[in-house]
């Protein structure tokens, strides 16, 4: 869990550090050539700032250790962070996408400038590095936060390249496109954010556990010929994992301590096959 949360604050320090580096040139260039698709890229690498400094934020809350008042620790906290990142990206998408269409219906030129291509290129160069450099600490953590800006900085340069693709179409006369390309980012960031905004409220409103993963659990348990029968499966999230409460079947003939050891025997087999479960709560029912 150490390690785990020394990556997160890693990856988040880096998208910080390179994301800051991006908005100012970004903005600089972007409003002296009037590219709109240009500012709605800063834009989008603010967004990533705030994000990656809501995760760092949120990563030294939640790691925090158990305490009287949070039996079950403080992983939720990455969660209100995230709900916190997904709103500024929503409100960000929809001023952005406000002055990309008054700039097609004003028909505003850019002011081409080979540094427009320039930023474009060191863009995804910058975004490639942060998206191996991801990736390979996600492989070996499988922190959700690690995934979340590995999945970031890889739909970034997709980003960065649709605004390359504006600015040279401007540069050859189709003066429209930079802003219908500014309408296509802001959209984007629009979409992760209500993605994110959603993630997070299940998260915060105690949604169950997806059916697969309850299908996974159920074939584990019924592994065991002593449990004749899953009665319920429920579950709480805590973190990016869940505190599973179940209620199963066994022979009425089973003595206390030996239904006792099996379900001590089936919480560590699941906990150990799954990782995505915090904590059992198991009940026994008489059959």
């Amino acid at each position: 869990m150490q390690n785990k949360s020394k990556d997160i604050k890693r990856v988040s320090l880096l998208g910080i550090l390179f994301n800051f580096i991006l908005l100012i040139i970004k903005l600089l260039v972007g409003f002296v050539s009037k590219s709109q698709a240009m500012i709605a890229d800063g834009l989008n690498s603010a967004g990533d700032i705030f994000a990656s400094l809501m995760s760092y934020v949120g990563n030294v809350i939640s790691s925090k250790p158990i305490d009287k008042e949070h039996p079950y620790g403080h992983g939720k906290a990455e969660y209100v962070f995230s709900w916190i990142i997904s709103i500024s990206m929503i409100i960000a998408a929809l001023a952005m996408i406000n002055s990309s269409i008054e700039s097609i219906i004003n028909k505003n030129e850019i002011n081409f400038s080979y540094y427009l291509i320039i930023v474009c290129i060191v863009t995804i160069i910058i975004k490639l590095f942060l998206f191996i450099y991801a990736k390979y600490k996600y492989n070996s953590s499988k922190s959700i936060l690690i995934k979340a800006s590995m999945e970031d900085h890889r739909n970034d340069m997709f980003v960065t390249a649709g605004t390359l693709i504006g600015i040279v179409s401007s540069f050859l006369g189709a003066y429209y496109v930079d802003g219908i390309v500014g309408c296509i980012i802001s959209l984007w960031i629009g979409y992760v954010g209500v993605k994110l905004f959603k993630s997070s409220y299940d998260v915060l409103m105690d949604t169950d556990i997806d059916e697969t993963k309850k299908e996974e659990i159920c074939n584990e348990i019924l592994k065991y010929e002593e449990i004749l029968h899953v009665d319920s499966l429920n579950s709480k999230p805590v973190g990016d994992r869940y505190i599973i409460i179940l209620k199963i079947s066994m022979n009425g003939d089973v003595s206390l301590n030996e239904a006792h050891r099996i379900a001590g025997m089936l919480k560590e087999d699941l906990m150990n096959k799954f990782e995505y479960i915090y904590d059992i709560i198991t009940h026994i029912n008489p059959h």
